[in-house]
């Protein structure tokens, strides 16, 4: 009976499950912000524990999501949004020790609110008829590359991250925020890792797409190509040490808008859906 009834709560609506996603990350967002810039920056520990039920509540929703179309939860954008800040959300929680950069989460969750707000006013019917059996490597393709854009998103805030640092060395009279923002080297070595995380995952999701078959939307594979010779750029450049870091801290912004652009511009500007 017990058991029942849990089932039935977790089952009962899943943009529930999106709204507490986004309450999660909106307090965590005004709670680091606050934090940061009052003077009074306090241990991310509260920061930490809303992210992370924030992504729980995520993950619920995705589950549900899958259950209910019987594959990877990318059937309209809807939970490509949610994926997507999922996805960035699970990078996040995994680096942000490692690199003393749990204030990037400043950044993170103010972006993450927006997209889940994005998400709860999408539909989350397919927004097409569900193939079965689905194709794999369509799952493959799509899902590797939305967990690269959740990697480039980082990579974009730890460069902005360091564009911050940088201005208050410049000033020679650097602000209570300078000595609370990770290191200038800890961000170079943390987008550095980024980028190449994100771009080994993208160039596997673009790999795989050409091996779709008849489902190959080549609309989507040309702004994904360019996309890829960008990061590909930035990195050939940055290994050759023929880039700044500051340039590549500027590109890495750059590239992720472009990105994101592309993420949505596609979404309106196709005549088929974004994920068949």
């Amino acid at each position: 009976m017990h058991l029942d009834f849990v089932a039935s709560f977790i089952f009962a609506s899943d943009r529930t499950w999106i709204w507490l996603a986004t309450y999660c990350f909106a307090v965590a967002s005004a709670y680091s912000t606050y934090s940061l810039f009052s003077g009074k920056f306090m241990a991310p520990r509260l920061t930490l524990a809303l992210v992370f039920a924030g992504f729980l509540c995520q993950t619920v929703f995705l589950g549900i999501r899958g259950h209910a179309v019987g594959r990877c939860p990318i059937t309209n954008f809807s939970e490509l949004l949610t994926f997507l800040s999922w996805s960035m959300i699970l990078i996040y929680l995994l680096i942000g020790s490692s690199y003393r950069l749990s204030l990037l989460g400043v950044f993170t969750t103010p972006f993450a609110a927006a997209l889940s707000v994005f998400a709860l006013f999408q539909p989350t019917t397919p927004a097409f008829p569900v193939r079965h059996p689905v194709n794999p490597w369509l799952e493959v393709h799509t899902s590797f590359s939305i967990v690269a854009c959740g990697a480039f998103a980082l990579a974009g805030f730890a460069g902005l991250m360091y564009l911050v640092q940088e201005r208050q060395l410049k000033t020679r009279r650097p602000s209570s925020l300078f000595f609370r923002l990770p290191p200038i080297r800890t961000l170079v070595v943390a987008n550095s890792r980024l980028l190449w995380f994100g771009f080994v995952l993208f160039t596997i999701g673009l790999g795989t797409g050409f091996l779709i078959g008849q489902d190959v939307d080549w609309l989507k594979v040309a702004w994904s190509s360019v996309i890829w010779a960008i990061y590909g750029g930035i990195l050939v450049a940055r290994i050759r040490r023929t880039m700044a870091a500051r340039w590549v801290a500027t590109l890495s912004i750059i590239a992720f808008s472009l990105l994101l652009s592309m993420f949505w511009g596609i979404r309106f500007i196709s005549e088929v859906p974004p994920v068949r």
